[in-house]
Formats: structure tokens, sequence, C-alpha cells
């Protein structure tokens, strides 16, 4: 079964930066595959949001609100994903999730797609 742990949240002044890792364990390239995985975020009394994602093969999608601001990327040796997030804004203030397709081939797709998901890190940015 496919774990993820995210790490690297933490309270931060408006203008800073921080970045969160994801580690995969539990990782059995015969019996499971990650392919698309992604970072989600959820502020108190809104839905949970889709931040970024990566493939495979490095292709990398932004929400808008995030563009030009955070970079996702991805060590497939290590299973790992991180995101590098700068000019942090207070609106940036939630809990972020990292989640992984099984579909390991597969474009990334819309949030049922992701099967597995970590407990989440606290990120929060204040004025």
């Amino acid at each position: 079964q496919v774990q993820l742990v995210e790490s690297g949240g933490e309270s931060v002044q408006s203008g800073g930066s921080l970045r969160l890792s994801c580690a995969a364990s539990g990782y059995s390239y015969s019996k499971d595959s990650i392919g698309c995985m992604g970072w989600f975020r959820q502020a108190p009394g809104k839905e949970r949001e889709e931040v970024a994602t990566i493939d495979r093969n490095g292709g990398a999608g932004y929400a808008d609100s995030v563009k030009g601001r955070f970079t996702i990327s991805r060590d497939n040796d290590k299973s790992t994903l991180y995101l590098q997030m700068n000019s942090l804004k207070p609106e940036d203030t939630a809990m972020y999730y990292c989640a992984a397709d099984r579909r390991r081939w597969a474009a990334c797709g819309p949030q049922p797609y992701f099967a597995y998901w970590g407990q989440g890190t606290q990120v929060t940015v204040s004025s």
C-alpha cells in the first residue's frame, strides 16, 4: 500500500518562501504504480482545490492563482514530490495535501483520479 507523507509546512510572513516535500513509501514497482502527482490545498470553509500537478515526464500544470510563484517538481527515483512556493500571500494559507494517481503513464486528471493521499501539512502566511 502506497503511503504519502508531506513535510515542510510552517508559518511564514507574506512574501516569504517555503518548500514542501512529499515522500512515497510502501511502493512496490511490481504491485503498485505512481503516475501523476499533485499538490492540493484546502482552506477553512473552502473546498479542496488543485494547486499543481506533474506527470512522470515532468509535464506540469498550475492553478492560475499560483502561476509564476510556485514550482512543482518530482524525483521519480526517490518517489518524492516537491513544491517550491515563493512570494507567498495570506490567501495561500491552507492545509496542503500531496496526492498520486496509480495510472503510471496517464495524463494528469481531476481529483477523483488521485488514489493516494497524504495527511497534509499546514502552511500559514501572515501579513
